[in-house]
């Protein structure tokens, strides 16, 4: 099993303001994490700049045009109280969103099974035409555009096991049935959508969790509920949007699970792959938090991935 992983030192440069969660220091833990000599034989390539044309497939041209004229010459500009730009997020933004389409045309190009994206800023939050929860474009969901574009994809399947629910995601695709959104979060919590009704057009599977559950809940939430959604829609690629959030170190949420609870998860998302798809798993660096909680985790996640 081939697995590439795709990085950029530009997500290096997206700064927030100083004792914000989502900091530079977290790739620099996956790094450190991923240097070890299991993970030799990792496909490292540096990530490309999108065409932010294609972002327009997700956010109206408005929308990415006043993103990219509101990135400040020097210090901060917020968005919201969570969210802001710095003078490296616009370049930052470019190699995220390169990375996850890179990784598109990896595995449809058959140069990878599967693809693990380390970038930031993160995008699941971010909806048509508002960024949010720490997110200005919607890395995913661009990914998705791209593949059905540029590789002829009917159905794709995103996974969200961040510990936030995806509500940019969910908003970008509530009416689309060739894009399924299969989440687990936890909730009440930021951003407060997520609840089980929510269905779209019969493509929404949301499965929330509680405050202080932990691997059990959750493995019997991806059993029941997440993995019969995806196997019954037989994608043609899975996206995963990979937060470890929920990871029980984590200082944003209140789940319980450990680095082997992502391990199993992602064990089941590659079975999926393998019968449906040619093994075509793209993932993408979501939320996670606290760093040693994070680097166990991505290691567990991307040792899977190679693993087959």
């Amino acid at each position: 099993m081939t697995t590439r992983l795709y990085y950029h030192s530009s997500c290096l440069e997206h700064l927030n303001p100083p004792g914000h969660p989502e900091r530079p220091d977290r790739l620099r833990a996956i790094d450190e994490a991923l240097s070890d000599e299991k993970f030799h034989l990792l496909d490292r390539i540096e990530a490309p700049a999108a065409d932010p044309t294609w972002f327009e497939l997700v956010h109206p041209a408005d929308y990415v045009k006043r993103i990219r004229a509101g990135v400040p010459e020097q210090g901060f500009a917020r968005i919201d109280a969570d969210t802001a730009m710095s003078p490296g997020s616009w370049e930052a933004a470019l190699h995220a969103a390169g990375a996850a389409m890179a990784g598109v045309d990896a595995v449809f190009a058959g140069e990878a099974d599967n693809v693990f994206a380390a970038i930031r800023p993160p995008g699941h939050h971010a909806e048509r035409a508002t960024a949010m929860g720490f997110c200005l474009i919607n890395n995913i969901a661009v990914a998705a555009r791209y593949a059905q574009q540029r590789h002829g994809a009917e159905r794709i399947a995103i996974i969200d096991f961040d510990v936030h629910h995806g509500n940019g995601t969910q908003d970008i695709f509530w009416s689309d049935p060739s894009v399924l959104f299969a989440s687990t979060h936890q909730m009440p919590l930021y951003p407060g959508t997520g609840a089980l009704g929510e269905t779209g057009v019969g493509n929404i599977f949301n499965a929330p969790l509680r405050q202080g559950d932990g691997g059990e809940r959750f493995r019997e939430a991806f059993t029941t509920r997440i993995l019969p959604a995806v196997d019954g829609f037989r994608p043609d690629l899975i996206l995963v949007s990979a937060g470890f959030d929920a990871h029980f170190r984590d200082p944003l949420a209140g789940l319980e699970l450990t680095a082997t609870d992502f391990d199993w998860a992602t064990g089941r998302i590659m079975e999926l792959a393998g019968r449906h798809c040619d093994n075509r798993v793209v993932s993408l660096l979501e939320g996670g938090y606290d760093l040693k909680g994070l680097a166990d985790s991505v290691s567990a996640h991307v040792a899977r991935l190679m693993a087959g």
